[in-house]
């Protein structure tokens, strides 16, 4: 029996996952982003878009098609240890390593350091996240619920305030688009591309995916085909508030450099736009909603996180790992915001393309009635060329490799050789699955 779905639920879930998805990283890339892109903001916006929405958007859908309860269940279909191995990066990467210390670093450049003399040193940075994430582990010990409860109220208003920023930017642009930064002036799409991974939502996907299921679930609905659709419905809601913020947070950015000139990071140019249209109440006002949504991501974050490893470490606490998870995001948000950002890249980039290869795994799941030889081969031979674009973007190139791909691999210099790599191990796992299935016809396949 189908259950009847009320279109406020469906409002209510597809506001949820926007929360939960719109974070430090969602309101300080895109404002930079076209500010680097300039006149080409428009491709470097669609890039972005494609793996700051669109991948994002599967990843969710892709628990529902799965049937799986969790990611490193999903993961395991490649193989179990690397499941267990790309789960914890997983979650050490969306938690205590990259995206919950920016969560701090972010509302401490936005709400905070716009106020400060330019020389304070560390110790306004150290105060400030002492602060956040105490606020975080306290409401991640001792009520699950104030995510909903504060995404709930926060959303709605930190929609209207961005979108008053947004008609205020279109209306009455700050200046004229400049030429681009050398990066984007050629394959502005491909490095816009690049630059969503930043956002790190593919890979929260898999973590606000259970969520997002769950929730449908526990409203009544039993059936696959009607929590997929359900699923879908809420996720489109919330990529289309996604893609409309991006896109005009990008063309804020890319007209402000006239006015403003080319700032440090993102904080900096959406504070000073903010500045630039309302005046001294701007910095306030936007400050105080940043703080709202990174604090409401970090409680998300480290509620997911230690939900996680308290499973995978029943003996430790749920409580102990909320606690040494909110010291470690601490410690890691005083290296900085760009210090932060210019550490992920490397291991995003290595990580990432392995997230996006393991969605369409699981999309195409059936077609290859689950041959564990097509996920090995896809992963692996992913995993070798995500590994040495991890290295370039670390700035240790290697030659002789780089030109070796670059010869044989389409798309190498633009970051996405790893798609031929990783089609042409799928086919090879394919074709062993197929003479092992010769040999023995009895062999298992992954359900």
């Amino acid at each position: 029996m189908t259950k009847k779905i009320s279109f406020s639920f469906l409002v209510a879930i597809g506001f949820m996952l926007f929360a939960l998805f719109f974070g430090a990283g969602n309101l300080i890339f895109p404002v930079m982003l076209g500010q680097s892109s300039g006149t080409n903001f428009w491709s470097a916006n669609a890039g972005f878009v494609v793996t700051g929405v669109g991948l994002p958007l599967l990843g969710v859908l892709a628990f529902g098609v799965s049937g799986k309860s969790d990611l490193q269940s999903l993961a395991s279909r490649v193989h179990p240890i690397f499941g267990l191995v790309f789960t914890m990066a997983l979650y050490l990467s969306i938690g205590p390593l990259f995206a919950i210390p920016r969560t701090g670093s972010v509302s401490y450049e936005i709400a905070l350091k716009p106020y400060l003399s330019e020389n304070t040193g560390f110790l306004p940075l150290l105060i400030f996240t002492i602060i956040f994430f105490g606020v975080t582990c306290f409401f991640s010990l001792n009520s699950a619920k104030i995510v909903d409860i504060v995404g709930k109220i926060l959303t709605p208003i930190l929609l209207i305030v961005i979108a008053i920023l947004i008609i205020a930017g279109f209306i009455n642009p700050i200046g004229q688009y400049q030429a681009p930064i050398e990066a984007y002036t050629e394959r502005a799409f491909f490095k816009g591309f690049q630059e969503g991974y930043l956002t790190m939502d593919t890979l929260a996907a898999f973590v606000f995916g259970i969520i997002i299921i769950n929730a449908i679930k526990d409203k009544g609905v039993t059936t696959k085909k009607q929590t997929m659709i359900v699923c879908t419905q809420a996720a489109l809601i919330a990529s289309a508030l996604l893609a409309i913020i991006y896109t005009s947070l990008t063309y804020i950015g890319a007209s402000s450099v006239e006015g403003i000139g080319h700032l440090e990071n993102g904080g900096a140019v959406l504070t000073a736009v903010s500045n630039h249209y309302f005046g001294s109440f701007g910095g306030p006002i936007l400050g105080i909603i940043v703080l709202g949504a990174c604090l409401t991501t970090s409680i998300g974050l480290i509620t997911a996180c230690s939900s996680y490893f308290h499973k995978l470490f029943p003996t430790i606490s749920y409580k102990m790992f909320a606690v040494v998870l909110s010291i470690f995001s601490m410690i890691f948000a005083n290296v900085g915001l760009m210090k932060l950002i210019s550490i992920s890249v490397p291991v995003l980039t290595a990580i990432y393309p392995l997230a996006i290869a393991l969605i369409f795994l699981t999309f195409l799941h059936s077609f290859f009635k689950g041959r564990q030889e097509v996920y090995l081969g896809t992963m692996l031979m992913t995993f070798i060329i995500s590994l040495f674009d991890g290295l370039s973007a670390a700035g240790l190139n290697i030659k002789v490799i780089d030109d070796l791909f670059s010869a044989i691999l389409p798309g190498y210099e633009v970051g996405l050789g790893w798609i031929g790599s990783a089609i042409i191990g799928g086919v090879l796992g394919y074709v062993i699955s197929l003479l092992r299935k010769k040999i023995n016809p009895y062999s298992a396949q992954l359900d």
